[in-house]
């Protein structure tokens, strides 16, 4: 997506927080209010720039229909590096953002809620949600990804994935877990792993 002016980008974030405070999209003398304009010409110009670069949308001739596109993350603060046992460094100052976006804004992904421990040593556990990107038309599986695979007679699985010719191999990464082998035929790729989500609240 195109990129945003400050006025244009102060002017998103406040339509994105107050339509997710009140549910509703605020006047134009409520938006002149806030942005501190004396002249509704400056929020219309940059409403117009909004739609343009596909941040938000409206019904022509209707008030109050402004709806959200694409809500784009600012990111947290990446603070410096921190080992398991130890500092490395002081965190103080911020030096990039994390930007997270990218990977929840994909409208094809999904997430799966995990259940079992048959892929613990990947520090997947139960409970995790993991999120998946559908296998698109002229992707080429590579060996050793993590997929969620559905397996004739055998149901659906998180499982690593290897192919050997016609033969396919579904391997778990905990010793206490069975592996799959099977035709390839009987094996149809629902997603690739592309990120997990662990909620310690």
């Amino acid at each position: 997506m195109e990129s945003l002016t400050p006025v244009q980008q102060e002017l998103y974030d406040w339509l994105v927080q107050y339509i997710e405070t009140t549910h509703h999209a605020p006047s134009i003398r409520q938006m002149m209010r806030a942005m501190n304009l004396r002249s509704s010409a400056p929020v219309q110009s940059r409403l117009e720039y909004l739609r343009k670069k596909g941040y938000l949308e409206w019904t022509e001739g209707q008030a109050r229909t402004i709806r959200i596109l694409h809500h784009k993350s600012k990111g947290m603060a990446i603070l410096g590096e921190i080992l398991a046992g130890g500092l490395v460094e002081t965190y103080t100052d911020e030096k990039e953002k994390l930007d997270l976006s990218q990977m929840f804004q994909q409208t094809d992904c999904y997430a799966l809620r995990v259940v079992g421990d048959g892929m613990i040593e990947e520090h997947i556990r139960a409970g995790d949600m993991v999120i998946l990107r559908p296998l698109m038309a002229g992707d080429v599986l590579p060996n050793g990804e993590i997929v969620v695979a559905k397996v004739e007679g055998y149901g659906t699985m998180l499982k690593r994935f290897y192919q050997a010719e016609d033969r396919v191999l579904l391997k778990p990464t905990n010793a206490n877990s069975e592996s799959i082998e099977v035709m390839d035929y009987r094996v149809e790729i629902k997603g690739i792993l592309v990120g997990i989500w662990r909620s310690y609240l």
